[in-house]
């Protein structure tokens, strides 16, 4: 018996007429299905910051996923556990997924303090310091990585935890996802390429402790578990490392590390291409408008990232043409809709010269009606690459998109 079930129904070509890695499928599980490629929107805590489950749902979301290391602090997983799992206790029917708390270990550690992000382009990294690290330490970090797992300190009182893998498993089961992820090691993208190997290997033997742990209980009738590949930005490493993961018998995978953005079409390329086709593939954190086409093309099925709502809060809106700032003065007396077309609530009933208002005024409404668009307009883009591949329109869609499409703001 399997907890998650992915068919596939189209499978994409180039212009020319050659096979790539990007299809359409659907994914199956206890909770409903997944029409794929489709974008996950991240609720962290149980919620989707500043919405309604009918919000959430007036959106057309499919598919929820939340922070494991996060919903441990608080409330804990033995109340979520109480309260029927996830989905029932944030009252939302659909399918959920939760990560490891791996990424957590990354960011309360070697990144801790540096300004590093997950995925950012060499410029970036050059203005942060643009160093090569041969360790995941730094100043200051809040946790520690051995070979039973991570201790780290809690952001919220200071106190001090501990997850193995086996703990992880455990309460990830409590949470009730549908599909949870492996426990894995996230080294920073400045780490070198020997210790990106170091905590490659760590992964692939903690993934072999999730699966003995999770297969082992009744859990995994009821819920998928996908492994997480790592390697950096190295594609040798991301080969031994999607070859090494492939062989532990995962319901689908999470393609997973920090790395330089010029990288993310070799990675998943070489990736996708060691991982079984009738297994589902989730880019884990990667959520810019121009960054779905490169990962549906590479292999990529499902995509999370807390991007299209952190800009909503900070009044910045995505539209065809690139990213608008609600703050910009422009903006003040602008009756138009945020995108003309937008089918979302916001668009419909509300104006730039309201939201810029409510922004000015430190209204919390502002961040509830600048999420609903900027998820819809995610999520929309999604389903419209998806209906392009049906339709072999793809490339088409492609061009005329990113020809509009500038990701600065205006």
């Amino acid at each position: 018996m399997k907890a998650t079930e992915f068919l596939i129904e189209k499978r994409m070509t180039d212009v020319s007429g050659k096979s790539l890695l990007g299809r359409v499928g659907v994914l199956k599980t206890p909770h409903g299905i997944i029409q794929t490629p489709a974008f996950v929107p991240v609720g962290t805590k149980a919620t989707v910051k500043s919405l309604t489950v009918p919000e959430i749902e007036g959106v057309q979301a499919q598919a929820v996923l939340a922070n494991t290391y996060h919903l441990y602090l608080q409330p804990g997983e033995s109340l979520i556990e109480k309260a029927g799992g996830l989905g029932s206790f944030m009252g939302w029917n659909g399918p959920t997924f939760t990560d490891s708390g791996g990424f957590q270990v990354m960011s309360l550690g070697g990144s801790f303090g540096t300004g590093l992000n997950k995925f950012m382009t060499r410029a970036e990294l050059e203005v942060s310091g643009g160093r090569k690290r041969d360790s995941a330490l730094s100043k200051g970090q809040l946790s520690r990585v051995t070979e039973d797992g991570a201790e780290f300190r809690s952001h919220v009182d200071g106190s001090v935890h501990f997850f193995s893998p086996e703990r992880s498993m455990e309460i990830q089961h409590k949470l009730g996802a549908d599909i949870m992820f492996a426990f894995d090691e996230c080294p920073p993208a400045d780490t070198t390429k020997e210790y990106q190997r170091v905590a490659m290997e760590r992964t692939h033997r903690w993934a072999k402790r999730c699966v003995e742990y999770h297969f082992s209980k009744e859990a995994f009738k009821r819920q998928g578990l996908f492994g997480i590949v790592q390697g950096g930005s190295f594609e040798d490493l991301r080969i031994e490392s999607a070859q090494e993961i492939r062989k532990l018998g995962f319901d689908g995978y999470g393609i997973g590390g920090s790395y330089m953005k010029e990288d993310l079409p070799d990675i998943l390329r070489v990736t996708c291409g060691e991982l079984e086709e009738e297994k589902p593939r989730h880019l884990l954190g990667i959520g810019e408008p121009e960054d779905f086409f490169t990962g549906v093309e590479n292999g990529a099925d499902t995509f999370d990232c807390v991007s299209p709502t952190r800009q909503a809060r900070n009044g910045s809106i995505y539209t065809h043409s690139g990213r608008l700032n609600l703050k910009n003065a422009r903006f003040k007396e602008d009756l138009s809709p945020l995108e003309s077309g937008c089918d979302c609530y916001t668009c419909t009933h509300h104006s730039r010269a309201y939201l810029a208002h409510l922004f000015r005024s430190n209204e919390m409404l502002a961040a509830t009606l600048s999420t609903i668009h900027n998820l819809r307009f995610v999520i929309r883009l999604v389903e419209e690459i998806r209906s392009s591949i049906l339709n072999e329109s793809y490339w088409s869609f492609k061009k005329n998109f990113l020809s509009e499409y500038k990701a600065r703001e205006k």
